[in-house]
């Protein structure tokens, strides 16, 4: 596949790194205003380094859109003459709906926006897609290459601010219970990078199971729970002190700081 990320800052990079581990391209440019921030990229073979959004745009077929919100409408401008019915936009803009986007460009061009996270570095990404009519027939594209860098859901657009919470928002939610969990191993007895190592790998493994078994949490939680033992002691210790409560109303409050992100933007 021919594609350009244009604007390649953390989340531009991290698609990149993804699409090159997992040799999903034939092509790969990557455009940002300050090269030197993306030097790290050189010498790969087939991998492009351009200041020039248009000169990525005619080389590739998949444009993936990794810029800030407040710059993507003047992009938009700017590419409009170059786009041909050969081009797929894979938007990634927080907020930045399908109708602003064709309002730019038109409803004649096959539209998509991706809501990946960071874990898309490792090919581990939780990815959101939906698109707009035209966009329905190069879904199975989208999936294609989100899929390559870990899993994807086709969703409804109305749910894509719900979607950035839950999958974006919430690798820094699953950070923050890792790094707890660390810091409790260490009280407990154990070294930063022991502590930190079961933390991570024990998550891994809750995680796997799930996906592994399609098991809903509480099958598997009984599975390690015992009358009177101390893993139901400690369930019930944190949510004495709020665990699900405070994990909930957090996401709410990041949903809702979107929501009025949004209310700016307009």
């Amino acid at each position: 596949m021919k594609i350009a990320i244009i604007g390649t800052g953390n989340l531009g990079k991290s698609i990149a790194k993804g699409l090159i581990i997992n040799n999903a391209i034939t092509s790969l440019y990557l455009t940002k205003r300050n090269l030197d921030s993306i030097s790290e990229f050189e010498g790969y073979k087939n991998v492009f380094l351009t200041t020039q959004n248009t000169e990525a745009i005619q080389q590739s077929d998949i444009l993936i859109f990794a810029v800030q919100p407040a710059h993507f409408e003047n992009i938009l401008k700017e590419i409009k003459p170059y786009l041909t019915n050969k081009h797929v936009l894979i938007s990634t803009i927080t907020g930045f709906s399908i109708r602003r986007i064709e309002d730019v460009i038109g409803m004649d061009k096959f539209i998509i926006r991706a809501m990946p996270n960071t874990a898309i570095a490792v090919g581990k990404s939780m990815t959101c897609l939906c698109s707009n009519e035209l966009g329905k027939e190069r879904i199975k594209i989208a999936e294609a290459i989100f899929n390559r860098l870990g899993h994807s859901m086709t969703i409804p657009e109305a749910q894509m601010q719900a979607a950035t919470v839950v999958c974006a928002s919430g690798i820094a939610f699953w950070m923050r219970l890792i790094r707890a969990s660390t810091q409790a191993a260490i009280q407990l007895g154990f070294d930063a990078i022991e502590a930190q190592e079961l933390a991570m790998f024990t998550c891994d493994g809750a995680a796997n199971l799930l996906i592994a078994n399609g098991n809903h949490p509480e099958e598997e939680i009984d599975k390690v729970t015992t009358p009177k033992g101390c893993t139901i002691e400690g369930l019930n210790e944190m949510e004495h002190k709020g665990l699900s409560s405070s994990l909930i109303h957090g996401m709410v409050a990041s949903f809702n700081k979107i929501n009025v992100i949004k209310k700016e933007q307009l």
